[in-house]
């Protein structure tokens, strides 16, 4: 009898997860525990499953600490491997300083993307050859970190099923949208949500900076958040909010980090519970 009482507690405070439901933290879980990269998979385009050039991998020392190391030479990603939902992420990066391919001059470009769902490799691509999946992307690019990107994808009976959210939006000098909490509601089936402070000339180089970036300089340590709550989304670089929206039509999915012709380092990948 005591040994069943054992275990009834066991089960009741375990994050025991049923098959096909999405984890939803009661205590933070640190995706990466410093050593390993277990609690993810990788994939790449043309290469799957498979890293033969070690794209992804862990430094034991960078500024004094371990980390996850993405090279970027291959389209691809870093994905979790258990679902989530209701939670606020919270992620430490900096970039490294090889740049690769097309990009090698470009402005250096990752990114991190929340509620995956659908087939590896479905974004863009009906063979399921891509680099991602269908999701809502926390931009990670110089100049531009914050910006809300809409991915949809391909199932594997051939339609497309694509994301969509409503966001407040004004329009700047281009007719780009900015985020901005007094602006116009808009759906968005697709496209990109500027975070509020993009230079309205920004310009895809390499190095590139903003007047009003929030980001830290480069070679140092920049925070993001990330706060998942049912149907709505909220970005903060450094503790300072740079875009929502609401009205997902993605609510639950994996976490990726993506690999995209910069070399990128991650030493926290926290999911902590909300409030």
């Amino acid at each position: 009898m005591k040994k069943l009482h054992l275990l009834i507690l066991t089960l009741l405070f375990s994050p025991v997860v049923c098959a096909g439901q999405p984890v939803v933290p009661k205590e933070t879980i640190h995706l990466f525990d410093g050593k390993s990269l277990d609690s993810f998979y990788t994939w790449l385009v043309d290469f799957h499953k498979e890293d033969p050039h070690r794209v992804f991998s862990v430094v034991d020392q960078i500024d004094g600490a371990p980390a996850i190391r993405i090279s970027g030479e291959y389209l691809g990603g870093l994905t979790t491997r258990e679902e989530y939902a209701d939670y606020r992420l919270v992620v430490e990066f900096r970039w490294g300083e090889v740049t690769w391919g097309k990009r090698k001059n470009a402005a250096r470009d990752s990114g991190i993307l929340l509620h995956g769902n659908g087939p590896d490799g479905c974004y863009m691509d009906k063979n399921f050859n891509g680099p991602w999946m269908r999701s809502i992307e926390f931009q990670i690019i110089e100049g531009g970190v914050g910006d809300m990107l809409v991915l949809g994808g391909y199932e594997k009976d051939g339609s497309v099923i694509p994301t969509s959210l409503a966001s407040s939006v004004r329009q700047d000098r281009d007719g780009e949208d900015v985020w901005d909490p007094n602006g116009n509601q808009k759906v968005f089936r697709d496209g990109r949500i500027n975070w509020f402070g993009r230079a309205v000339d920004w310009s895809d180089t390499l190095g590139f900076r903003g007047a009003q970036d929030l980001d830290s300089s480069h070679g140092q340590w920049t925070r993001l958040e990330a706060i998942c709550r049912g149907d709505s989304m909220t970005f903060l670089v450094n503790g300072t909010p740079v875009n929502q929206a609401r009205g997902l039509s993605l609510s639950t999915g994996k976490i990726l980090l993506q690999s995209e012709g910069a070399e990128i380092y991650f030493r926290r990948i926290d999911l902590d519970p909300l409030p």
